[in-house]
């Protein structure tokens, strides 16, 4: 499990109190909150969280919460989206009715992806165990990026990989391109760091149409260094591949592509940390993740 950082605890209840005490109010504080989990440790009942905005109270920040019913903390893990009441009470920040949440778009395009998904998995249930699980190593694989340049997964290790999925003709801004963006939000963030410590991947879902020069022209879109965000593609077996162990799905329509939504980071030692189904998280939430990966609390 990732532990907590004390800076990150000692800035929450600062900003918290800061708020509080600009406001006048006194005694307990009640909020309705939701956010991205970044870390928790089970033995102290608590979790560190990417809140979103409340409006008219606060801006969307790291805060770090003591959760009372360690109970809660069983099914939790860091990338899940949650949803809390948000209290501030005798100087302390506590998560009281913790639930899992959800990252997910319900829009037409996504809930059709769904429902395939469903169907795939009940013609063939054996689908579903091909998935990596948050703690598992992922499986090395090889494709090729904007540049020509065969990437093999096991050649990133010792570095924290951030990875996606995507197609350039994709007619939904967020979906593909909001899910690229994301990365290239975090690779301006960690600019210092991007190619030595922190590597991005899109993986191109349309291999028949994007590949050579249409391929980095997409990179260049997203003005992605090569040496830090490798576009990939390869035959489409293989990037079926690659994407099933995402339990990310698609299938051709009408030209176009459903498919869904998938974000995952791979620690230092090439085992999967999480896999944000959705779009409904922000840059800076993915980022906070990603740096806590990076650094993680001792």
């Amino acid at each position: 499990m990732l532990g907590l950082a004390g800076t990150v605890q000692r800035a929450a209840v600062l900003a918290f109190a800061i708020l509080v005490g600009a406001a006048g109010i006194c005694g307990a504080q009640e909020h309705a909150a939701q956010g991205l989990v970044t870390g928790l440790d089970t033995t102290k009942r608590s979790l560190v969280v990417s809140c979103d905005a409340i409006p008219g109270y606060m801006d969307a920040m790291e805060m770090s919460f003591v959760v009372r019913d360690a109970k809660m903390l069983k099914t939790i893990r860091p990338g899940m989206a949650v949803r809390f009441t948000m209290v501030h009470e005798n100087h302390a920040l506590y998560a009281d009715h913790l639930e899992v949440s959800t990252a997910a778009d319900f829009g037409a395009e996504q809930m059709q992806a769904g429902g395939l998904t469903a169907l795939e998995t009940a013609l063939d249930p054996n689908t579903a165990g091909n998935i990596v699980q948050p703690g598992q190593p992922v499986p090395d694989f090889v494709l090729t990026d904007q540049t020509g340049k065969a990437i093999h997964l096991s050649d990133l290790r010792g570095k924290v990989v951030v990875l996606t999925f995507g197609y350039s003709r994709c007619p939904f801004p967020e979906y593909c391109y909001r899910l690229s963006n994301n990365l290239g939000a975090v690779e301006t963030r960690f600019r210092a760091r991007a190619g030595r410590d922190l590597v991005l991947i899109t993986i191109a879902i349309d291999p028949e149409h994007d590949q050579g020069t249409v391929l980095s022209e997409y990179a260049a879109v997203f003005h992605a260094e090569p040496a830090d965000w490798h576009f990939l593609t390869g035959p489409l077996p293989m990037v079926k591949q690659v994407a099933g162990m995402f339990g990310m799905n698609f299938w051709r329509n009408e030209g176009l592509l459903t498919h869904s939504l998938h974000t995952a980071i791979i620690d230092r030692s090439g085992k999967l940390v999480a896999n944000i189904e959705g779009n409904q998280f922000t840059a800076q939430q993915l980022g906070d993740l990603v740096r806590t990966v990076m650094d993680p609390p001792q």
